[in-house]
């Protein structure tokens, strides 16, 4: 069996877990939204490596996840920046 997935399997599922019950601030959220991308990296990296495939897969997955990185940094600078905190239950559309 291969117990190199356990570790990465626990990391994405806490990951889902403090996204799931940390709704509070979208700091935390987009945190808990990175050990998720990074845990699916190193999963496929790993998975990969073992089996001989070619790792291009994991570096469009990287670059991707940059993306999705930058946009959520670039949400919160615009959500401080109109609100002057990163609060989730300031809103009343959202709510």
């Amino acid at each position: 069996m291969n117990y190199y997935i356990i570790p990465f399997t626990f990391l994405f599922f806490s990951g889902l877990v403090v996204y799931s019950l940390n709704y509070k601030h979208f700091l935390i959220m987009l945190l808990s939204l990175e050990v998720v991308v990074v845990s699916l990296f190193l999963l496929i990296f790993f998975f990969c490596s073992v089996y001989s495939l070619e790792v291009f897969l994991s570096i469009i997955y990287l670059s991707l996840s940059v993306c999705e990185g930058a946009l959520g940094l670039s949400l919160l600078v615009l959500l401080i920046r109109t609100h002057g905190n990163d609060s989730l239950f300031t809103f009343d559309l959202l709510w």
